[in-house]
């Protein structure tokens, strides 16, 4: 049996509002043989107290473990699906902690070593349109940072183990393009199990990396960040309440990831529908406008997008809206990660009261 041994984060996280969603997230280097286990108890509006419940059992490497998660149910309080908790109809969370249990295999003498772990937990109101936003200091002075253009359709039917191919790799592309951005990227060394006929490897390493093999997918959130952080980045998955604090983010050079969902026609420039996309939010123009790359475009060179600005906080900030068939599609009301280097502060939160990171 593996050795484990007890990491309890403490502290007891309190709101002042009911959550009824919850997302972790942890940033830690995990060596080889090693792996980690993230838990939340989460306490409900009328004292009671979840099981401790699992957010994801994390290793880097997939040599000996396999990254998975569990998706646990506590009836009548809740379910975890893949990476978030969500509260059933009728509860919701006003305080909840984080344990983290490390594990290594015998005889390794090596483990995890953690230097940050949180969580978002929100309550967003059922909205189908957000208020129009004024443009920011980003808008004002035209930024566009210098992020790499990588596509995920060239890499289709590669590596179908991790994911299905690059058809489905929106999440590890615009993370390895952010990665790069800050100057991290897997060494040759390490890329050497890919093929050399392949255009940028990197974004099949990402894939592999981030992989969860219960989920059978990349999109994992929090896996995400662990990615990130292997190459000593921070990153953190957040709710961002606003437009205003993406302005923000990118007018102190820090490009964001952002989650939405969209069918065709709602954001001109992009032409498909999509139950779940990632893309990095990488500027903004002095009109207002959001500037974006986009890498479910053929190339590389295609990557690159100005999307309208009223169209884009819609489909990023909204928590439904209603398909022309009748049926409802689901946002994720600005699930975004926030992805930056030690040593470097993220800005002061808008409202310190509703704190976004």
């Amino acid at each position: 049996p593996p050795r484990s041994t007890l990491f309890p984060y403490t502290t007891l996280f309190r709101s002042d509002f009911g959550a009824t969603e919850l997302v972790s997230s942890w940033d830690a280097h995990v060596p080889r043989d090693t792996w980690m286990r993230t838990q939340l108890q989460a306490t409900m509006q009328n004292g009671h107290k979840t099981r401790w419940l699992d957010m994801g059992n994390y290793a880097y490497s997939d040599a000996e473990i396999d990254r998975t998660s569990v998706s646990p149910v506590d009836k009548p309080y809740g379910l975890v699906e893949t990476d978030t908790f969500f509260s059933y109809r009728g509860y919701s969370l006003h305080a909840y902690r984080l344990r983290i249990t490390l594990f290594r295999l015998p005889g390794t003498h090596v483990s995890p070593r953690i230097w940050q772990i949180g969580a978002f937990a929100s309550r967003i109101p059922s909205r189908q349109t957000v208020p129009a936003s004024k443009p920011g200091p980003a808008s004002k002075r035209g930024i566009v940072l210098n992020v790499p253009t990588y596509s995920q359709d060239v890499h289709a039917g590669q590596y179908t183990q991790y994911g299905g191919g690059g058809e489905a790799w929106c999440s590890p592309t615009s993370n390895e393009m952010v990665d790069e951005y800050w100057g991290k990227y897997p060494t040759k060394r390490q890329m050497a199990w890919i093929n050399p006929k392949y255009q940028d490897p990197s974004v099949d390493y990402a894939a592999r990396y981030m992989y969860d093999y219960l989920y059978q997918g990349t999109g994992n959130w929090p896996f995400n960040a662990a990615y990130a952080a292997h190459f000593g980045l921070n990153a953190e998955i957040v709710q961002l309440p606003s437009m205003a604090d993406l302005e923000d983010l990118i007018a102190h050079d820090i490009p964001v990831i952002t989650s939405q969902a969209f069918d065709r026609g709602q954001i001109t420039g992009a032409n498909y529908s999509t139950a779940g996309h990632l893309w990095a939010v990488v500027g903004f123009t002095k009109a207002g406008n959001v500037v974006v790359n986009d890498p479910a475009n053929p190339s590389d060179s295609a990557v690159r997008h100005v999307f309208n600005r009223r169209q884009f906080e819609n489909v990023w900030l909204r928590t439904y809206w209603k398909r022309k068939n009748g049926s409802i599609g689901y946002g994720t009301g600005g699930v975004a990660y926030i992805i930056w280097p030690h040593g470097m502060k993220l800005p002061s939160n808008l409202d310190p009261r509703n704190p976004a990171w």
